[in-house]
């Protein structure tokens, strides 16, 4: 797709696209009503900007788009919406033995247990063991720290999306 497609798309087709790179509504609708947009750090940009405004409960809802950290199974079934522009994204849990498996769903049910939200990574490029250590580092966190914290990954993983979506 290209940028020129993106600007004059119609808005339900715009959302479509936006809601595929991150399914938070105010965020979609914050890129759909920017545009046009003139280049790619343009779109980067109000990203950035458009995530800085959202509450917490618009990253919440950004979250639900994710599938758990190792859930191979619900990242191709579940999420297929953002199949296209999330593709291996978890590639390096792909490559973990069973060990590192067994231990990262146990984590992410502690963490959805204590935070209320999946574990957010932008995962891209980590392999299983450094997302191990993270989901273990940040387990320790309050919730309003690791919130942030996830916001800040969410955005960073939608920045990747838009990149691939041209």
């Amino acid at each position: 797709m290209s940028l020129n497609e993106i600007n004059t798309a119609s808005t339900e087709d715009a959302y479509a696209v936006f809601e595929s790179c991150c399914c938070a509504p105010k965020w979609i609708e914050s890129m759909v009503n920017a545009r046009p947009f003139t280049d790619l750090d343009a779109l980067l940009s109000k990203s950035e900007q458009a995530f800085s405004q959202l509450s917490d409960q618009d990253y919440l809802v950004a979250f639900t788009g994710h599938p758990q950290i190792g859930n191979l199974k619900t990242l191709h079934e579940k999420y297929a919406n953002t199949s296209g522009t999330a593709s291996n994204e978890q590639a390096g849990m792909s490559l973990a033995d069973s060990e590192v498996l067994e231990e990262m769903i146990q984590l992410n049910q502690d963490y959805l247990e204590k935070f209320g939200f999946i574990f957010i990574v932008c995962a891209s490029g980590k392999s299983a063991q450094e997302m191990l250590d993270l989901i273990r580092s940040r387990i320790g966190n309050e919730r309003s720290v690791e919130l942030n914290i996830a916001g800040a990954e969410q955005a960073k993983i939608t920045n990747i999306r838009l990149e691939k979506l041209l």
